[in-house]
């Protein structure tokens, strides 16, 4: 019985574990075509083509399936030979000439310096439009409005031993976003509370007359309120959620090596919707003032949640790790002493004897950006890395990596926003040298000498914040002014103007 409660438990705190089976989404499309009788699958993973999607792949296959940059960019041959240069590391921007990004929204981005052999980041920046849900029969429900929805999507991804996680994701989550907001078309445009339960359709499977279990209605309400904002954010975290499972069933047939951190800006009706799962951020600059909105997760974030799962499933843990924490590595002649730990339902640190069981590594490690999970990664949450192992082991890590995001609501229409005010996202090459006062003065310092409605300036945003963390070659290195090492990462940055269309209804 005991084990029991301890597995659902652990299912409850543990949104990295394996996660209950859930339907493919209906209406995407697959690679090739099925028989007219069969219900079409979630999208698979065909080789991108120039002009589609979100990246621009090079010349030969082999060169696509390892090394592409977003298609917006409009990179030529010799554009992506120097994109992926890492001695210059060149900052790569859209041209100013030719159509803008959605919003007059800026992008920079540049290569590492030889951590990787490419540069694994993605960018995505799409409009989508989304119709209502379909009937089995194909003809579209009946819809109060007659209308869709429209929905400005921006996506950064941070790939890690590898980049086809990050390119699977850059490509086809906007569509997984756009497959659950379908049955929310009418929904998010009627101003009454939503139902309870969609309508089923008489004839379609899963309908049934349930006129004759209706019973008499309590004298209480059991129902909870529900907001259209949570509809929208749980769209979102299941579309993550769905990426996830696809990358998991594609992952052998279309090379989606390692994994990803992703954070996602979706506006739509008059607000601002940020999901982070991973260590990149997204901070808004109003009037001179920073307002979060995201918070990295790592292994010193999500300490407690990794032990809890480690405490309630130890067969995840094997005979190699110990889901306690300690200051340092444990040592065989200290068996017996008294030294500081702590574990998951704790915050602050005491003393306990040291047994046998302590001397096994500990599940999270180190601290700063040297902090693992299990020896292995430095992040908590993201899409992929479904064949990731410990070092030298059989023990796999994806147990305790979550694909789902926190998503921050920011409504647009609460305030009046002045040209200088931006939503920056960044990838974690930007942040691990610049905090967000720095971006905040960097934002003041460009911005300010431009002319408010020059839609250049958010570019010359993005190029100056990439430069800023990118620094100076010198000495064998890439130097800040400070002196201090610039960040020798994959940096990649947007800045969208919270002006945005010019009307938020």
């Amino acid at each position: 019985m005991l084990t029991r409660v301890r597995s659902a438990v652990a299912h409850l705190v543990s949104s990295g574990g394996a996660p209950p089976p859930r339907p493919k989404s209906p209406d995407l499309p697959s690679a090739t075509a099925a028989p007219p009788a069969a219900a079409p699958e979630a999208p698979k993973s065909p080789p991108a083509r120039p002009g589609s999607g979100s990246r621009a792949p090079a010349k030969t296959a082999e060169a696509r399936a390892s090394f592409s940059r977003p298609t917006f960019l409009q990179l030529s041959p010799g554009g992506l030979r120097r994109a992926d240069d890492h001695a210059g590391r060149a900052v790569q921007s859209p041209p100013d000439t030719g159509r803008r990004l959605p919003w007059s929204t800026g992008y920079a981005e540049v290569i590492n310096a030889g951590k990787s052999r490419h540069n694994e980041d993605q960018a995505c920046c799409e409009v989508v439009y989304v119709e209502g849900r379909r009937s089995i029969s194909g003809a579209p429900r009946e819809s109060s409005r007659g209308q869709g929805l429209c929905f400005y999507y921006w996506g950064l991804f941070d790939g890690h031993a590898g980049g086809g996680a990050a390119e699977m994701a850059c490509r086809l989550l906007h569509r997984h976003v756009q497959e659950q907001l379908k049955d929310l078309v009418d929904i998010l445009q009627d101003p009454s509370p939503p139902p309870l339960c969609l309508p089923s359709t008489p004839g379609t499977p899963g309908f049934s007359d349930r006129s004759h279990l209706v019973g008499p209605q309590p004298c209480w309400s059991l129902q909870k309120e529900v907001s259209h904002e949570s509809l929208v954010i749980g769209a979102i975290e299941n579309a993550f959620q769905l990426m996830d499972e696809q990358m998991a069933r594609e992952r052998r047939g279309h090379q989606v090596e390692g994994g990803c951190c992703a954070l996602v800006v979706v506006y739509l009706l008059g607000k601002v919707y940020v999901a982070n799962a991973g260590d990149s951020r997204a901070i808004i600059v109003r009037n001179g003032e920073i307002i979060p909105m995201s918070r990295e997760f790592t292994p010193e974030t999500e300490r407690q949640r990794l032990q809890l799962l480690g405490f309630l499933k130890p067969e995840l843990l094997g005979s190699e790790f110990t889901h306690l924490e300690f200051p340092r590595r444990i040592q065989p002649k200290e068996l017996g002493q008294r030294m500081l730990y702590r574990d998951q339902n704790m915050t602050g640190w005491a003393y306990k004897k040291i047994e046998l069981e302590d001397l096994r590594f500990p599940l999270v490690s180190g601290e700063g950006k040297k902090a693992r999970v299990m020896a292995t990664i430095g992040v908590t949450r993201g899409l992929g890395d479904h064949n990731l192992k410990v070092c030298s082991s059989t023990l796999p890590i994806k147990p305790f990596l979550s694909c789902f995001p926190e998503v921050q609501v920011y409504d647009l229409t609460q305030y009046e926003h002045c040209p200088d005010d931006v939503l920056v996202l960044g990838t974690d090459g930007l942040w691990d040298v610049t905090n967000d006062c720095e971006v905040a003065a960097t934002v003041d310092r460009v911005l300010s000498a431009y002319e408010p409605n020059d839609p250049s300036r958010y570019t010359a945003l993005a190029q100056a914040l990439v430069l800023g963390a990118r620094g100076t070659p010198r000495d064998r290195g890439w130097h800040l002014p400070n002196n201090k090492l610039g960040s020798g990462d994959d940096i990649s940055v947007f800045v969208i103007p919270l002006g945005g269309p010019g009307s938020y209804s």
